[in-house]
């Protein structure tokens, strides 16, 4: 599985449109152009924000590191909350491709459970040095109610009832046993990803993963029938 990896913001010269004028062309090509240039800008927040975190993207910085003008981001988010809701969805729907549906190809079940596990482990692991923004936003928006925040919580709520729904399928298929709460289930699998997180990127433990994993082996067994 190929993982995409952003470790800096792209330069002014791949951006098309980079003075944020749209050309009189056509409309439809004026629409296509706009949306390329759109992309191009979130792909730029997106490096940055691995970087610097969320609370670090503005229309200026976003404006400096593009070579575009300001008023030109500007019209394509209109806010810099807007800005930091988009690299949100970005990263979200990234996970989810790398993550989540190539899981899905697995049987009901451990299996593709243990899909989910290995994915995310995987991912995690091409994050240590750039950092993960969803464990990043919530220390920056943990305490600050808006949309922002609203669309952080509201990305990893869906990711953890996609995990509680895999635990209820192994429980459906007699994999786990009736009595294991899938929250409970999913909570502690999540715990290792947080803990394998702070271990290998803070405290660079070399046997972070391994522990990861063998945490998961144990959760499952506990549960089994």
């Amino acid at each position: 599985m190929t993982v995409r990896h952003i470790t800096s913001a792209p330069s002014a010269a791949v951006l098309p449109n980079s003075g944020g004028r749209a050309s009189d062309d056509g409309s439809g090509r004026t629409l296509l152009k706009g949306r390329q240039t759109k992309a191009a800008i979130v792909e730029a927040a997106l490096g940055l924000a691995s970087q610097i975190g969320l609370e670090g993207l503005s229309i200026g910085a976003l404006a400096e590191v593009t070579g575009m003008s300001k008023s030109g981001v500007f019209a394509h988010f209109g806010s810099r909350e807007e800005l930091q809701i988009s690299v949100i969805r970005e990263y979200h729907d990234r996970f989810e491709s790398e993550v989540f549906y190539p899981a899905l190809g697995c049987a009901r079940g451990l299996p593709r459970l243990q899909s989910l596990f290995d994915n995310w482990m995987q991912r995690t692991s091409t994050e240590i040095d750039s950092g993960c923004i969803y464990i990043s936003g919530a220390v920056e928006f943990d305490d600050r109610p808006g949309s922002v925040r609203d669309a952080l919580a509201s990305s990893v709520n869906t990711w953890q009832n996609a995990l509680q729904r895999c635990v209820a399928q192994a429980q459906e298929e007699k994999q786990l046993t009736e009595k294991a709460d899938p929250l409970q289930v999913a909570f502690e699998i999540h715990g290792l990803i947080l803990a394998l997180h702070y271990e290998a990127r803070f405290l660079r433990n070399p046997g972070a993963a391994e522990r990861a994993r063998k945490g998961f082996t144990d959760i499952v067994a506990r549960n089994q029938p």
